[in-house]
């Protein structure tokens, strides 16, 4: 496995997450969303395992804006301008990803 959680440092379940792969010493690489931001791939290839609609942080107060353009390039465009909008944590494993805590999903990854 090749785990890579995405998150802001002082997001709760980013936390549980990292805990998560810690307790079964699973080895993970963390990146902190709002120092590193996220690349154009690594955010399609998240956006192809869970969809667009997924990925925003409703609770952000920007994240009505999104809603608003017309195009997914354009949200994905925006998305990556300012990572502060993206739900987290975001948990990579290839082509497989999750948005949020998701120890169920995480289980059936081998």
């Amino acid at each position: 496995m090749n785990i890579q959680i995405f998150g802001k440092s002082k997001c709760f379940d980013t936390k549980k997450a990292q805990r998560y792969f810690k307790e079964r010493r699973v080895k993970f690489q963390a990146v902190d969303l709002l120092k590193y931001g996220i690349s154009r791939g690594e955010l399609a290839s998240v956006k192809n395992a869970v969809g667009l609609a997924a990925l925003v942080d409703e609770r952000h107060p920007d994240a009505a804006l999104i809603a608003y353009l017309a195009y997914d390039s354009d949200k994905l465009e925006k998305l990556l301008d300012n990572p502060a909008l993206l739900k987290t944590p975001i948990v990579r494993n290839g082509k497989q990803a999750t948005v949020g805590y998701c120890p169920d999903v995480w289980k059936t990854w081998q």
